[in-house]
């Protein structure tokens, strides 16, 4: 059998030292380390979300029971007090450019959704509260006896993966960070009704920038003309509208969902493409629910190892990090497994001597005898 370093060895490899070395000083404060440093503060912390410890001390254990396969990570010995500090000190924008950077790797490698025939890029926008212990977290505070957080993503329908990310306090309103996105001309953004503003959506459509969300039932709607055209089974009805005080002309469609027997108002700009496809875009949105559920299911951003608002976007960078590892290694490798799956197959054997690709291929049959003189005739 081949020699090979361990399985978290060749995981950090996806990261080459001399950038993230580079990252490091540039985003370093304070005096400079003696024996610790950022790259051990992230394959630590990066190997608390892949082997999912529950605390500093958990992960301390762990890797002391391992101190003689550091070589290959590149790392020293390191107590649970010094990691603490790091975590609270040095700031976690190294680990923000460093998410990024990634992403542009996964991206280039990210299978096109070919569930659209659309030549925009698709995102699917929502935010996400992640509940916090005031006492613990006073800089979270959400309502009177409540802490809060919130994570708001922007999920690229290639690959889903998360393209525009950003962490606030829970208080912070969704639309707000929306208007920051830096959306390309031709794209697509799906969302549901918490982020109803009608300025927004005539910004959306000045830009060249389509959008498809669901109408509230208080919206302000000067019904136009009936759309011509043969309809899509579901689709009641499709026709022009006008929001608010705004000159735009946009598009509402009455769709019911048979499956559901939900009847449904969405509200669109893009007027060409077909009314099913306005419906199956919102279905879409659905991903990025199922993003924010597998995440706090499996990476650690709902329980934190440090308190500070920099130690939580630090863990939170970094968990996302490990969501890309996950996706670059199911992008790369041959296998069809899910990230979950994957993930279980990582947990076992962190530490192990193995090839990495080949923890994903199914496992060899076993030879048959090839001596005829050992075969029963």
């Amino acid at each position: 059998m081949a020699h090979s370093s361990t399985v978290l060895s060749q995981i950090v490899r996806f990261f080459p030292r001399h950038e993230f070395q580079a990252l490091a000083e540039k985003h370093h404060v304070g005096q400079k380390f003696r024996s610790f440093s950022r790259w051990t503060q992230f394959v630590a912390m990066l190997t608390a979300q892949l082997s999912n410890r529950s605390s500093l001390r958990d992960l301390i254990d762990n890797f002391g029971v391992q101190g003689s396969k550091f070589y290959h990570l590149g790392i020293k010995v390191f107590s649970r007090s010094t990691l603490a500090r790091c975590n609270e000190k040095q700031p976690h924008t190294l680990y923000e450019e460093l998410f990024k950077r990634l992403l542009g790797r996964c991206q280039s490698l990210a299978p096109r959704n070919k569930a659209f025939k659309l030549e925009g890029k698709i995102y699917l926008l929502d935010a996400s509260l992640v509940e916090l212990t005031l006492s613990l977290f006073p800089w979270a505070k959400y309502q009177k006896k409540k802490g809060a957080a919130k994570l708001h993503i922007g999920l690229d329908a290639d690959g889903y993966l998360p393209a525009f990310v950003d962490f606030t306090r829970g208080n912070e309103h969704e639309i707000n960070r929306a208007r920051e996105l830096e959306l390309t001309k031709g794209s697509y953004v799906v969302f549901d009704r918490g982020y109803t503003d009608y300025s927004w959506y005539q910004e959306l459509t000045e830009d060249g920038v389509f959008f498809v969300t669901r109408l509230k039932s208080n919206a302000v709607v000067t019904p136009g003309r009936k759309r011509r055209g043969r309809k899509s089974p579901g689709v009641l009805e499709d026709r022009e509208i006008r929001l608010g005080n705004l000159a735009e002309t946009f598009r509402q469609i009455t769709y019911l969902d048979k499956e559901t027997d939900i009847t449904y108002q969405f509200v669109t700009n893009a007027l060409d493409i077909p009314a099913q496809t306005v419906a199956d875009l919102y279905k879409e949105r659905w991903q990025i629910e199922l993003f924010f559920k597998w995440i706090k299911q499996n990476l650690k951003v709902k329980s934190f190892l440090g308190t500070s608002m920099n130690a939580v976007k630090t863990q939170l960078w970094i968990a996302l990090c490990a969501y890309l590892v996950l996706s670059f290694l199911q992008f790369q490798s041959k296998a069809k497994l899910s990230p979950q799956r994957m993930l279980r197959i990582l947990q076992l054997n962190l530490f192990e001597r193995r090839d990495l690709w080949e923890l994903f291929l199914p496992p060899k049959p076993r030879n048959s005898l090839q001596n005829s003189q050992l075969c029963l005739i």
